[in-house]
């Protein structure tokens, strides 16, 4: 059966992964063709590692990585790093591993926050999906302005 692996983490102020999990669950072949295996490490910078492990100890075929960055300079810095980490996992795994950072300044309403969390969380798990069994769902929205945590910009004509 095929992997997808699901990490997240603790200083994360929404449990993304949950909300990544459930997503996967309503795809087809979830049981059959796919599970899901989770794993929660203390912060973003750890994400890189725990994806890495989760490919080539695991053999997951393509990984959600799931963070919140919070409203601090530092903090902001910190995601870029863990950005490079994770796009370095992926070149060293030739494995997809699929970003998926909340930043806590996006919002100043939590229910708001929230929302993006949770949409975010939700498309990227189900790009996944895509990635792996209907590539051609992507594919069908190349140049539509696609955005997952808030509404479509939708397309642009020359």
């Amino acid at each position: 059966m095929d992997l997808i692996g699901v990490v997240d983490t603790m200083f994360a102020r929404y449990d993304m992964g949950a909300e990544a999990i459930d997503e996967l669950k309503q795809c087809p072949g979830f049981g059959s063709t796919f599970d899901v295996v989770r794993r929660t490490v203390p912060g973003f910078k750890d994400l890189a590692v725990a994806c890495k492990r989760l490919i080539e100890g695991e053999g997951c075929l393509i990984v959600v990585a799931l963070g919140m960055p919070g409203k601090a300079d530092i903090d902001q810095v910190c995601a870029h790093e863990a950005s490079q980490g994770l796009m370095q996992a992926q070149l060293m795994t030739s494995t997809h591993i699929l970003e998926v950072f909340v930043h806590e300044n996006e919002e100043e309403d939590p229910a708001k926050l929230a929302v993006v969390c949770v949409n975010r969380a939700r498309k990227h798990a189900r790009n996944a999906y895509w990635m792996l069994y209907e590539p051609e769902q992507l594919t069908r929205q190349a140049g539509q302005g696609v955005r997952q945590g808030y509404e479509d910009a939708g397309p642009i004509s020359a």
